[in-house]
């Protein structure tokens, strides 16, 4: 009768008690890492713990100490839910990116939560990985729709004349058109250009990273509880069906009618779902889940990879002149196609600097250990370690690059011969991870990045706010973002 009398606990306590526990469990069921030094805290049992709000506040600094304390060696940080193992030098990741699938999976879906954050299973079956390949196959094809709506978008979006100069948002205003653009080829016309759909799918994106970084603070057995309720994932799904119910709803009726290909049926990313999602006996929920996936994708990484490159553009004088050049002979003899954009080398070189200096995290080639393993250095980790290697920290190598703190525009140029592409990967040029792994969505990304900066450089001038000063980056976790208020000014180029 007297503990039916006694004092509830309060939820607080309850939390605080459950999570304890937890970190016991988390603690000493991780012994066999003890031998892996640590960086950014202390590794002794519980106040390890600690060091996880230095690495969500610090990761940049703390990543690049231990790059140079442990160069060529294992060492690794703590994260709310497990330690992160960063494998420092080319070796080490060359090592990594060539281990067969039986014996790292790649965790990039499941480290940043996405399973969570869109109540999916995409971290056991990445859907999406194949419809990005087809997408790549396609670049070619779907570049004129892609240009046409850039072109709509940047008079509607930055309405400068050649009289004065107009103040934009950058992050903002480099928002809304990636998401244009990049649904023009995901959807198609009109819904592209419906400013509701629009205005939603930045949100969803923005929700979304907010998300992440939520539950990057939250042990795992309180993750699902949580996401739901941050992300409102059914909510946004019903909000992307209402745009899209019946365009879903006609393909699917023709699929059922005519199997998988009919007269006329459309080559487009939004039917790449569905013929997905038919196979798999899903309905139009999951296709909206996955536009919202990959919009989430297109949308983040892209708006910030142009808005770093034009402050790196406008804050050295000269330097659009140099592009403007390259970029006006190429559609000279190209006209607005994939192919004129390849002829601008010195245009890539630009944003493949942007991307080594600025891009999107301070840690990249996310792997999960299925199988122990044992690395060239001596280094043994158990199944079930996460893996990483630091982007940053490699980026800033002077063994890697010369110079390597300096923005140099043409660091990868050459003339003639091989350049070293946007999109190409190495032991020493992580942004987009590297190997069989490396992110699948790059290839349209900078289809898009490229196509986007010739636009403006072909149409507008620009300059910064303040001369020769370049807009500060935000470290947040392990992401990487650029100012998102800064202002770049642009002004109608008078020979357009």
């Amino acid at each position: 009768m007297s503990s039916m009398n006694a004092p509830a606990l309060p939820a607080t306590h309850i939390v605080a008690g459950a999570i304890l526990v937890w970190l016991l469990v988390r603690t000493f069921g991780t012994q066999n890492l003890r031998h892996i030094p640590t960086e950014g805290g202390p590794s002794l049992p519980i106040i390890s713990f600690l060091g996880l709000h230095a690495f969500l506040t610090r990761s940049r600094e703390i990543l690049e100490d231990g790059y140079q304390a442990h160069k060529g060696r294992a060492f690794k940080v703590a994260l709310i839910d497990r330690w992160l193992v960063v494998l420092s030098g080319k070796k080490l990741v060359e090592e990594l990116q060539k281990m067969p699938d039986d014996t790292v999976e790649s965790a990039t879906t499941e480290m940043f939560n996405m399973q969570h954050v869109f109540a999916s299973n995409w971290h056991k079956d990445p859907v999406h990985s194949s419809l990005l390949r087809s997408l790549t196959r396609n670049l070619g094809v779907v570049f004129s729709d892609m240009f046409d709506e850039l072109d709509t978008a940047f008079r509607e979006c930055v309405p400068a004349n050649a009289e004065r100069w107009l103040p934009v948002q950058a992050h903002t205003t480099m928002a809304s058109i990636v998401t244009r653009a990049a649904n023009r080829i995901f959807v198609g016309l009109p819904v592209c250009r419906d400013a509701g759909y629009i205005h939603m799918m930045i949100h969803v994106a923005e929700d979304v990273s907010d998300a992440v970084r939520t539950l990057s603070m939250l042990p795992t057995f309180m993750k699902p509880f949580v996401a739901r309720r941050a992300t409102v994932i059914d909510q946004r799904i019903q909000q992307c069906l209402d745009y899209l119910r019946p365009a879903i709803a006609d393909r699917m009726s023709m699929l059922e009618r005519f199997g998988k290909d009919w007269e006329e049926k459309p080559n487009d990313v939004l039917q790449w779902i569905i013929d997905e999602v038919t196979a798999r006996n899903q309905g139009e929920d999951e296709v909206a889940r996955i536009v919202l996936f990959i919009n989430f994708g297109a949308i983040e990484t892209t708006s910030f990879a142009v808005t770093h490159a034009l402050y790196d553009i406008i804050s050295r004088p000269g330097l659009a002149d140099v592009l403007r050049e390259e970029v006006e002979a190429a559609v000279a003899t190209e006209g607005w196609t994939k192919a004129a954009t390849n002829k601008m080398r010195k245009l890539d070189s630009v944003l493949r600097e942007s991307q080594r200096l600025n891009g999107p995290t301070t840690a990249s080639m996310f792997r999960r250990v299925l199988q122990p393993v044992t690395l060239s250095d001596g280094t043994y980790l158990p199944a079930g370690t996460t893996v990483v290697t630091p982007t940053l920290a490699t980026h800033f190598d002077d063994t890697n690059y010369a110079d390597a703190q300096t923005f140099d525009p043409l660091r990868f140029y050459k003339p003639e011969g091989v350049q070293a592409q946007l999109v190409a990967t190495s032991a020493d040029f992580v942004t987009f991870g590297h190997g069989k792994h490396a992110c699948p969505g790059r290839f349209f990304a900078a289809n898009e990045l490229k196509a986007m900066m010739a636009y403006i450089l072909m149409h507008y001038d620009i300059r910064p706010e303040r001369e020769g000063v370049r807009p500060a980056n935000v470290y947040r976790g392990l992401n990487v973002l650029p100012d998102a208020n800064a202002r770049v000014f642009f002004r109608r180029r008078q020979t357009d």
